[in-house]
């Protein structure tokens, strides 16, 4: 019996390598993505708690130079919390394109797997019926044999 080769079975190994490379981008993208979403809401956190606190401090009394002083670090965060959702954003947009890189490299191994599914089917049967017509050839050369003596 012969033995099987799928004829684009190096085709087949690079896109299998293109798809586990892809996986590792896609993974890392969402590693970045989560990471950058966490930064923003531990700072939209930190920023409502200080909203909470001066708003005791407040209702307290407290020195204009203290309300300035809050006043001017709620500035400047809610400007780092603007500029680390332009990063979350980034990020969500690359994470979403290396999703959609994986999801065509995940479809075309299948695609190459699947052919290769349906050329060993037809080789299995090729080789069936070279196996069918070694056996007819023999039982008629037996019968044949038979019949001189």
């Amino acid at each position: 019996m012969m033995q099987y080769t799928y004829r684009f079975e190096k085709i087949l190994v690079v896109r299998e390598q293109e798809k586990n490379e892809s996986e590792i981008a896609y993974k890392e993208s969402v590693r970045v993505f989560e990471e950058i979403a966490t930064k923003l809401y531990d700072l939209l956190k930190k920023k409502e708690d200080l909203l909470v606190y001066q708003q005791e401090r407040l209702s307290i009394g407290a020195s204009i130079d203290e309300i300035s002083h809050y006043a001017n670090f709620i500035d400047s965060m809610e400007k780092t919390i603007a500029d680390v959702q332009q990063k979350v954003v980034q990020a969500r947009s690359k994470m979403n394109w290396h999703e959609q890189k994986l999801l065509e490299k995940n479809l075309e191994v299948r695609k190459f797997e699947k052919m290769r599914e349906k050329d060993f089917d037809a080789f299995r049967e090729e080789q069936n019926r070279i196996e069918a017509k070694q056996l007819d050839e023999l039982s008629s050369l037996a019968y044949n044999k038979r019949e001189i003596r």
